[in-house]
């Protein structure tokens, strides 16, 4: 394989907005013996697609994907975005993830890597490498561990938080992967653990999710403590204790990255157009996104959030999230906004029982006249178990 061919790969791949490319040869996980076993203790939470025995195996080679895979191409693309002024420390504003503010970055990130794959076969005819190349091209949608083919590939070390952490450009990026039956030269994988004594992530998660690393190195996240398992992956209801932990954070969390020292360091926002903030995403007011969400039904929300991360969600997760988030701003303050404390009333009668029962949890915080007496009206007319439970709960306080 000619340097010509991979200077040029390299390049090709910045042209088309990728930070970093890193190559490895496909073969056994050295991790899969650890996911196992963290699949054993139901860390992953209601995940089941991560649990499924195809995927599981899939997880643990690259060739049970492609089976006449020879080399696994991983690119990394920066999206990290500055919080405007005043989030997150305005308990009125959500907090949206940094990499779910502007458009789906599976979509954007598998185009890249398509158009990618379609330079790499063309380059390939080109200069006698191979009349053919076979590839597969996966963006976090896939029985793939991204992260460690990163690190065989180079790009980092696996954090105490769990990121692939890159030595000078800290965490905040996206990873893509093709599986090519072309034969590449490997980079050397990334062997050195930079995090040291340092335990910034470990404390600074407000809800336990990091458990530091296990006797053979790897670091150990409980999804179910997650605030972005909480807030998106979980389809039910958020646990009570749990709830005060999220805070504003109403889709996804960047608290152990924005803590980690080289994130501190190293990230800069990415010139990505797609990545920019749109829809008002980089800090909503809670009360005005309460109530349009509220004011949607199934159809209109999708419309909404279309092409958004947020879409995910659906509008019985967002608004679960919001209505939380509005309770722990009333628990923060003397004196409750009149607006917070009518658009939390309207919740209380939303179509879902999922909205109704955190909207309950939500009033309960509140703590005034006007919050009781709208709790003790649903409870009279509440059917729905789980709800009916939040509200006496609430009024108990």
């Amino acid at each position: 394989m000619s340097r010509d061919f991979l200077s040029a790969l390299r390049g090709e791949s910045l042209r088309l907005g990728f930070q970093e490319i890193g190559i490895t040869h496909p073969g056994p996980s050295d991790h899969l013996e650890f996911f196992r076993g963290w699949l054993l203790r139901g860390l992953h939470g209601e995940m089941g697609y991560l649990a499924r025995p195809d995927a599981v195996v899939r997880r643990g080679d690259p060739r049970e994907t492609m089976e006449e895979v020879r080399s696994v191409v991983v690119v990394a693309q920066n999206h990290f975005q500055e919080d405007p002024p005043g989030v997150p420390e305005d308990p009125s504003r959500g907090v949206v993830a940094r990499y779910a503010r502007g458009e789906d970055y599976h979509d954007v990130l598998k185009g890249r890597l398509q158009d990618l794959l379609e330079w790499i076969r063309l380059e390939a005819r080109g200069r006698g490498l191979a009349e053919e190349v076979r590839g597969f091209a996966y963006v976090d949608t896939g029985p793939i561990l991204e992260r460690e083919l990163g690190r065989r590939a180079g790009l980092g070390w696996f954090g105490k938080n769990t990121m692939l952490i890159h030595p000078r450009r800290g965490s905040h990026f996206f990873l893509g992967v093709l599986l090519l039956d072309l034969a590449l030269p490997a980079d050397l994988p990334f062997g050195a653990d930079h995090c040291g004594t340092c335990r910034a992530c470990l404390d600074a998660c407000p809800t336990g999710a990091l458990l530091g690393r296990d006797e053979t190195g790897a670091p150990v996240l409980d999804a179910r403590r997650c605030i972005s398992y909480l807030t998106i992956e979980l389809k039910g209801a958020i646990p009570g204790e749990l709830r005060p932990g999220i805070g504003n954070r109403i889709f996804g969390c960047d608290i152990c990255q924005e803590v980690c020292p080289w994130n501190v360091r190293f990230a800069r926002p990415s010139r990505e157009p797609a990545y920019q903030a749109r829809g008002g995403l980089e800090g909503p007011e809670l009360v005005e996104l309460a109530r349009e969400v509220l004011g949607m039904d199934a159809e209109g929300f999708g419309e909404r959030f279309s092409g958004s991360p947020l879409k995910r969600a659906k509008r019985r997760g967002l608004l679960r999230n919001v209505v939380v988030a509005l309770g722990n701003w009333q628990a923060s303050v003397d004196e409750p906004p009149e607006e917070a404390v009518a658009v939390l009333i309207l919740a209380l009668s939303d179509p879902e029982a999922l909205v109704r029962g955190h909207a309950a949890w939500a009033l309960g915080r509140v703590r005034s006249e006007e919050a009781t007496s709208a709790l003790r009206r649903q409870l009279d007319i509440e059917s729905d178990p789980a709800v009916r439970d939040e509200l006496i709960g609430a009024l108990k306080g």
